[in-house]
């Protein structure tokens, strides 16, 4: 832990110190700060540190790339700013809702750092209740489990809380987000999925104005808008009324105005618009699956570098919570493995002690949907491996894409997705489509690795960064 704490201590003094940091989330491999201003030469700095694979600059963020033990520097730096203005509520306020919205950052920084910033919370959450979704439809299409056993729907029931409950969680995530009370945005999330709204029946009325009744289990955008809306009025509000009472009066009348408000107007419209986002991707998906299929395969990996990638994680959980499938994830499962693929060419063909360590941990890192270490720490700083994996990826993505490959549940794209893509009527052939594309990734990407992509001259320890 002692080394934890040494490079938190580094990280803070690099970004400018504890008063320059505005917010600090972390995703898989990322820690995500959103400064004050960024010092110059922060990067190049920061990126020197033994511990840190990389440094980007992108979504309006200033990201500093950990691999796989991000958790614990995270919490390093957490305890050391611990108290301070950086972590207080009234800093998340101003940073989430006043400094962002009045700042120069493009349209896109500002939605990549609000997709993430709702998203990456419970991240890992739907990771693992994807994959164990996936892992009950492979215990029944091997007959290893019966669906109406107890023990399936206990499974099952843990699997899909987090997804049916969505608008809570959501709700929860996003009000810390838009600076508000997280709590108050999560009750009115919960609100969207009682049993008592659930159980209504047409004609439904409020004061006489017609309801229009919709299921919001597992929606995504109709309770991120009303949490926005809360959050602002709650703003308006808490200035504005009696300092000894407004600590429930602002919740109050949140939840009195913003509830109906939602299930009258918000959540109709939202809904639509929902509908519409997954029809319009779904007509241009139809068009050419295949060429999709190459294009994200091949493009997926240059997303991730520049933290892009973010842009298409409403897009997939909106086809689920939409459509009951997506075909998003699928195509980048080919990309995932096409790095793996490149790490374990270059863990074969190097004769360089630490980057053969580097190379072999970042295959199995790869293999489970963590690719930064293989893209920061081994293929990238050597180029062609990268490449060759961004051309098998493309290759891969092709043949899933040709065969329309869907997952049946969300998570993290790796090995597990196999077992997210057997569709409700069993094994077919759409999953060893999959299963061809990925290992075609894999495969092609190591043996182009192997054959071209690591210097034989025992140097290519200098071209992969120290440390």
């Amino acid at each position: 832990m002692t080394r934890y704490l040494q490079l938190a201590e580094q990280i803070i003094e690099g970004v400018g110190g504890k008063k320059n940091i505005r917010t600090l989330v972390h995703c898989a491999t990322r820690l995500r700060f959103k400064l004050q201003n960024t010092p110059a030469g922060a990067a190049g700095q920061i990126k020197s540190l033994e511990g840190v694979m990389t440094v980007v600059e992108s979504g309006g963020q200033f990201q500093v790339v950990i691999g796989n033990h991000v958790s614990e520097v995270f919490h390093a730096i957490e305890s050391s700013l611990a108290g301070t203005a950086a972590v207080s509520d009234k800093a998340a306020d101003s940073a989430e809702c006043g400094g962002e919205t009045t700042s120069s950052a493009s349209l896109l920084a500002r939605f990549i750092d609000l997709v993430s910033g709702i998203f990456t919370p419970v991240l890992s959450v739907m990771a693992a209740s994807g994959i164990l979704k996936g892992f009950l439809a492979l215990f029944v299409a091997l007959n290893l489990l019966d669906p109406q056993s107890s023990t399936y729907q206990v499974w099952f029931a843990t699997s899909d809380a987090l997804f049916y409950f969505f608008p809570m969680v959501l709700g929860y995530t996003a009000g810390k987000k838009f600076g508000g009370s997280p709590f108050l945005t999560m009750a009115i999330g919960g609100a969207l999925v009682h049993p008592t709204i659930l159980s209504l029946s047409e004609p439904a009325t409020f004061f006489g104005i017609p309801l229009t009744l919709i299921n919001y289990s597992s929606s995504v955008i109709p309770i991120i808008f009303s949490a926005w809306l809360s959050c602002w009025l709650e703003k308006k509000l808490y200035p504005r009324l009696p300092e000894s009472v407004r600590n429930f009066t602002a919740p109050l009348i949140c939840l009195i105005v913003i509830v109906p408000l939602t299930f009258l107007v918000i959540g109709p419209l939202f809904t639509f618009l929902s509908h519409l986002l997954a029809s319009g991707y779904q007509w241009i998906y139809d068009i050419a699956p295949w060429i999709a299929g190459i294009f994200l395969g091949a493009v997926w990996q240059v997303c991730v570098i520049f933290g892009l990638h973010w842009g298409l994680v409403p897009v997939a959980i909106n086809n689920l919570s939409v459509l009951g499938y997506d075909t998003i994830i699928p195509l980048l499962l080919p990309a995932v493995m096409g790095q793996a693929g490149a790490a374990l060419g270059v863990f074969l063909a190097t004769r360089d002690a630490r980057l053969k360590m580097l190379a072999g941990t970042s295959v199995t890192a790869g293999i489970f949907g963590i690719t930064e270490p293989a893209i920061y720490g081994v293929t990238l700083p050597l180029k062609l491996p990268f490449l060759f994996g961004c051309i098998a990826g493309g290759l891969g993505g092709g043949i899933v894409g040709l065969f329309q490959v869907k997952v049946w549940s969300f998570g993290l794209v790796s090995i597990f997705s196999v077992a997210q893509i057997i569709p409700p009527g069993g094994i077919d052939a759409t999953v060893w489509a999959a299963i061809c594309g990925a290992t075609l990734a894999l495969v092609l990407s190591c043996l182009l690795t192997f054959l071209f992509g690591v210097p034989r001259n025992g140097q290519a320890q200098e071209t992969v960064k120290k440390g």
